[in-house]
C-alpha cells in the first residue's frame, strides 16, 4: 500500500467529524520523530542566531549553575550514613545543576552537540559549519569560566562547610583521576544521555522535571563523565593547586570533552537524523 493509499484509508475510517475534535486529536496524539526533529532544528537556528554577547553571559551562568550538581552530590555523601544504598541516593543531587541549567535555559555546551548539529545536517555548508563550530567554542569558553568562577567559590572561601568541602575534593580527585582513556569512553554515554534529554522533552514537557532528574541521574550512577559538570570539579583541584594545567588539559578536559561529543553528535545526532532523512528527502 502506498503513502497515498494509507492516507485515503485513514481519511476513510476517520472517527472524529468536526476540526475542533481533530485538531484535540492532532494535540493529544505522540509527536513524530520528523516533528521533534523540526522543533529541535529550529531551536538550533534561534541559538545560532543570537549574538555572541547574549551566548557568552549565559554560557557563564550556566557554568556556574552546574556547579550544584557536584555541591549537591557532595552535600548528600557528608550526611548520609555509610551504607550500601547511600551511593545511589547521593547521586541525586547531581540532577540539581541540570535542572537549573536545563530548565532555565541555559548555554550549556553538551546540549548543542545535538541542537546546533541538526540544522547543519539537513543544509550543509562550511558557512553553517562555521558558525556551529564558533557557537562551541564561546558556549564551552564561557562555561569553563562559569565553572572556575563557582570552584573559586568552593576552594577559597568560607561559603561551603569543611565536611562538604571534604566531599567535594574527594568527587572531584575521582572524577580527574580515572585517566584519559577512561574519561573519554565514560564521556559517551553521558553526551548520548544528554542528548537523548534534548530530545525527548519537546514531546514530554510536562515531565521534564523527571526526564532530568533521571537521566542526570543516571550519569552520575553510572560513573560517566560530563564535561562542563567535570570542569568544576577540575577547577576545584586547580585551583587548590593538587591537579596541573597540563594533567587537567590532557588527562581529563580534552578526552571527556571528546568523548560527549562523540556520544552527543557522532552518535545521537546521527542516529536521530537517520531515522527522519527519507522524510525529509522526500
Amino acid at each position: 500500500m502506498t503513502k497515498e493509499e494509507l492516507e485515503d484509508e485513514v481519511d476513510r475510517t476517520e472517527v472524529v467529524t468536526t476540526e475542533a475534535e481533530r485538531s484535540s486529536a492532532r494535540d493529544a496524539a505522540p509527536k513524530s520523530s520528523l516533528v521533534i526533529y523540526e522543533v529541535i532544528r529550529k531551536d538550533g537556528l534561534e541559538e545560532l542566531a543570537r549574538p555572541p554577547a547574549a551566548l557568552i553571559w549565559s554560557g557563564i551562568a550556566a557554568g556556574i549553575l552546574i556547579s550544584f550538581s557536584v555541591l549537591g552530590e557532595a552535600t548528600l555523601r557528608s550526611y548520609l550514613p555509610d551504607a550500601p544504598t547511600s551511593y545511589l541516593i547521593e547521586n541525586l543531587g547531581y540532577s540539581l545543576g541540570f535542572l537549573l541549567v536545563i530548565l532555565s535555559r541555559m548555554q550549556l555546551f553538551t546540549e548543542n552537540t545535538i541542537t546546533t548539529v541538526l540544522p547543519f545536517m539537513v543544509s550543509p555548508s562550511l558557512k553553517l559549519l562555521g558558525k556551529v563550530l564558533s557557537l562551541w567554542g564561546i558556549v564551552l569558553a564561557a562555561n569553563l569560566v562559569g565553572a572556575f568562577a563557582a570552584a573559586a567559590v568552593m576552594a577559597q572561601t568560607a561559603a561551603i562547610s569543611p565536611d562538604v568541602v571534604a566531599a567535594i575534593r574527594a568527587l572531584s580527585e575521582h572524577a580527574t583521576g580515572m585517566g584519559a582513556w577512561q574519561g573519554f569512553v565514560r564521556g559517551i554515554p553521558a553526551g548520548v544521555l544528554i542528548a537523548a534529554i534534548v530530545w525527548m522533552i519537546p514531546q514530554a514537557r510536562a515531565s521534564a522535571f523527571w526526564i532530568i532528574v533521571v537521566f542526570t541521574w543516571l550519569i552520575a550512577a553510572g560513573d560517566f563523565t560530563h564535561i562542563v559538570a567535570g570542569s568544576v570539579e577540575m577547577a576545584f583541584l586547580m585551583l587548590e593547586g593538587s591537579l596541573g594545567l597540563a594533567d587537567a588539559a590532557f588527562g581529563f578536559f580534552l578526552p571527556v570533552l571528546a568523548g560527549n561529543v562523540v556520544g552527543g553528535t557522532a552518535i545521537f545526532a546521527l542516529l536521530v537524523w537517520g531515522q527522519v532523512r527519507s522524510e525529509i528527502v522526500e
